[in-house]
C-alpha cells in the first residue's frame, strides 16, 4: 500500500478494522459469496455445520465431514470468488495454502498468479499437522481416504469441477502422501514465515515431489506489523468484537512505566482460537480424541494458565513485576479468579509492539504466530500448548532452550478438577524457573538474530512486487 499498489482482501467481518488500518480495502467474503452463505449459517463454522444438516452428516466428526464437504463448498466459493477477482482485475493472489485451496482453484482457472503464505513451520509442518488431527479422531490417513473416495456427493463434485473449469482435481491430491501441499506446487512461490533452523523436518517422499514440481518455499521470517497496528480481537465468530486493543488503559504506557521503575514484565497470551468460540478447539470445548470429549475445555486451560502466572508473580509489593494477561473476546474470562494487584487484564493487547517494548517473559499458547514473535525479539516464554502446532512449537522451546513447556493434560473427565489443580503449579514452576534464569534470554537473543537475518517484510514485499515490475501491482489476498 505504502508502494503505491492496490491491495484487497477477501476476508471476514472480525478482520475489517485490522485490514483497513493498513489502508488496503476490505471485501466481505459473506457477501461476495452468497451461493455458498445464502440461507446458512455466516461464519465458517456455523456454514460447516448447515452443511452437515444438508448432506446428512450431522453424526460425523466435525474432521471427518470436513474431509467429506470441503470441495463441495469450494464449489459453491469458486463463482463468488472468480467474480471478485474479475472485477478488482487483480494481477497476483496471495493465500493460505492451508485455508484457502478454493482462491488457487480460481487463480488456476483465470491465469492469475498464485502466491502461498504458508504461517506454519514450513512445508514439513504440513503432514504432522494432519497427522495428529487424525491421530486425535481415532482414525488413520486411510480410513479418511476411504471416505472421501467413497462419498458420492463428493466424487460428483469432483466431476462437475473437472467439466466446468478443467480443473485436475480428485479426492487424494493432498493426502498420497499425507501432507502434500498443492496450493504450494500450484504457486509461483510459496513464502514461509520462519527460518529453516526452525521449519519441522520435510519427509523425503515430499521432498521428491517438490523437487519434480520445482516447487519454491521462501523463508522469510515472521512479518513483524507496524507499532500501533490495528489487530483483530480475536476468533470469535458470533457477536464478535470488531474493534483492536481495549481503550480501558494502555498496557504498551504501563510497560515502559514499570521498566523505568526497574520492575520486570510478564505477558500471558494464550492466542485467539482457544479463547474464541471455534467448536472443538474453542472455550467452551474439549479435545476430541476417539470420539469422546477429554481434558479440559479452553477456557478452564486459559484460567489454569493465567493461575499459575498469578501464583508464581502475583503481588502487592511496588516492585513486583507487571504482569499483562490478554483474555481475549469472553465476558466470563476472569469468572471465579483473584487477579492480583500487579495484574493488568484486557480482552486485547498489541502483542507485537508490548514484545519489541521490553517483555521479560511471554506466557504462551505456541501458535506459530506468537512463537515466531517472540524469538524474532528475543524473548523467553513459557509455552502451554493448546492444539494443532503448538505441542510441537513447545518442544522446540524446550529444545532450543529458550523457555520450558507445560503439556496440555488429556485425561478422563472425572480427572479434570485434580489435573486442572496439578496444572496451575506446574504453569507456576515453570514461569518461576524461567523468570530467574537469564540463560533462556540469552538463547532466545541468538535465535532473534537468525530469525532477522531471513529478511521477514522487506524480504516478501520484494519478493511479490518481483512477479511482474512492469505496471503498479494489484494485489488481491484470500
Amino acid at each position: 500500500v505504502e508502494g503505491g499498489h492496490q491491495v484487497s482482501y477477501l476476508c471476514r467481518e472480525q478482520m475489517r478494522d485490522a485490514i483497513e488500518g493498513t489502508g488496503a480495502e476490505f471485501h466481505d467474503e459473506v457477501l461476495e459469496m452468497p451461493e455458498m452463505y445464502e440461507g446458512r449459517s455466516p461464519d465458517m463454522f456455523g456454514a460447516l455445520t448447515d452443511m452437515q444438516k444438508e448432506y446428512g452428516l450431522e453424526n460425523d466428526n466435525m474432521m471427518v465431514a470436513m474431509m467429506k464437504l470441503k470441495e463441495i463448498m469450494s464449489e459453491m466459493m469458486l463463482p463468488g470468488i472468480l467474480r471478485w477477482l474479475k472485477r478488482l482485475k487483480a494481477q497476483v493472489v496471495v493465500c493460505c495454502p492451508l485455508m484457502n485451496r478454493d482462491a488457487c482453484l480460481a487463480t488456476e482457472i483465470l491465469k492469475i498468479p498464485c502466491v502461498g503464505l504458508l504461517t506454519t513451520a514450513g512445508p514439513g509442518s504440513m503432514a504432522s499437522l494432519f497427522e495428529d488431527s487424525f491421530d486425535k479422531m481415532g482414525l488413520s490417513v486411510e480410513e479418511c481416504l476411504e471416505h472421501r473416495k467413497n462419498y458420492q456427493p463428493l466424487q460428483e463434485c469432483f466431476q462437475r469441477l473437472r467439466a466446468k473449469y478443467n480443473l485436475k482435481i480428485d479426492y487424494n491430491d493432498e493426502m498420497e502422501p499425507i501432507g502434500k501441499c498443492v496450493v504450494a506446487i500450484n504457486s509461483i512461490f510459496t513464502l514461509v514465515t520462519t527460518a529453516e533452523f526452525l521449519a519441522d523436518p520435510l519427509p523425503e517422499n515430499l521432498r521428491e515431489i517438490y523437487e519434480a514440481a520445482k516447487t519454491k518455499f521462501i523463508y522469510v521470517g515472521p512479518l513483524l506489523d507496524k507499532a500501533g497496528a490495528k489487530r483483530a480481537a480475536g476468533h470469535k465468530f458470533k457477536d464478535h468484537q470488531t474493534t483492536g486493543e481495549s481503550t480501558e488503559s494502555d498496557p504498551v504506557a504501563q510497560l515502559k512505566e514499570a521498566k523505568k521503575d526497574g520492575r520486570k514484565v510478564v505477558y500471558c497470551s494464550m492466542g485467539t482460537v482457544i479463547t474464541g468460540d471455534a467448536p472443538e478447539v474453542g472455550w467452551e470445548h474439549r479435545m476430541t480424541v476417539e470420539n469422546e470429549p477429554k481434558g479440559f475445555t479452553g477456557k478452564e486451560l486459559c484460567q489454569a494458565a493465567w493461575k499459575g502466572a498469578f501464583e508464581a508473580l502475583g503481588s502487592d509489593a511496588p516492585d513486583a513485576p507487571l504482569l499483562l494477561i490478554s483474555l481475549g473476546p469472553q465476558g466470563d474470562a476472569l469468572e471465579n479468579l483473584q487477579v492480583p494487584k500487579n495484574a493488568l487484564c484486557l480482552p486485547v493487547m498489541p502483542q507485537v509492539d508490548l514484545l519489541k517494548s521490553g517483555v521479560d517473559l511471554f506466557l504462551t499458547h505456541g501458535g506459530q504466530n506468537s512463537f515466531m514473535e517472540s524469538l524474532s525479539l528475543g524473548t523467553p516464554v513459557v509455552v502451554c500448548p493448546g492444539f494443532a502446532d503448538q505441542p510441537v512449537n513447545a518442544q522446540k522451546a524446550a529444545d532450543l532452550a529458550v523457555g520450558l513447556q507445560v503439556p496440555r493434560p488429556i485425561c478422563e473427565l472425572e480427572d479434570v478438577p485434580t489435573e486442572l489443580l496439578k496444572y496451575q503449579g506446574d504453569v507456576a514452576k515453570a514461569v518461576t524457573e524461567v523468570f530467574n534464569d537469564m540463560s533462556f534470554k540469552s538463547r532466545a537473543e541468538k535465535c532473534a538474530q537468525e530469525l532477522r537475518d531471513a529478511g521477514g517484510i522487506d524480504r516478501a514485499v520484494e519478493m511479490l512486487l518481483s512477479i511482474t515490475v512492469d505496471q503498479p501491482q494489484k494485489l488481491a489476498g484470500a
